[in-house]
């Protein structure tokens, strides 16, 4: 496992009880949200215009969230196509127990976006060859 986040930091949240599964961990889905969010970030810069999200790509759970963690989210782009950009994005928590803690992964996946124009139909990045 990974020592340090890699990608730049574009987002940071603090879990909440609302966001728990029945087993009161944070629930996958706000997590995966929290991400799809993050990655889109360098995907909007990169396309300088709207995007959407086409594909998730080898998401893994290292381990749970749990109330009160921050969580810190990296993205890098890993890749870019014609219409495309991925995304890797990571996901690390730091206990709300543990003011100075480390931060530990919990989750990663490779995110896939496509840039739309005015129409949604797929665009060429900005210098792509047409």
């Amino acid at each position: 496992m990974a020592d340090a986040p890699e990608g730049r930091l574009v987002g940071r949240v603090i879990a909440m009880p609302a966001d728990t599964n029945p087993e009161g961990d944070i629930f996958g889905g706000w997590l995966l949200a929290h991400m799809d969010l993050a990655g889109a970030t360098p995907a909007f810069e990169m396309a300088q215009g709207r995007c959407v999200t086409v594909a998730l790509d080898a998401m893994v759970f290292h381990q749970p969230v749990s109330v009160g963690d921050e969580v810190s989210l990296h993205a890098t782009v890993v890749k870019t196509g014609r219409t495309s950009i991925r995304v890797h994005v990571e996901a690390w928590k730091r206990s709300r127990n543990e003011a100075h803690g480390e931060a530990v992964r919990v989750t990663e996946g490779v995110f896939t976006y496509v840039a739309i124009g005015p129409d949604k139909a797929p665009r060429p990045l900005p210098g792509a060859a047409a």
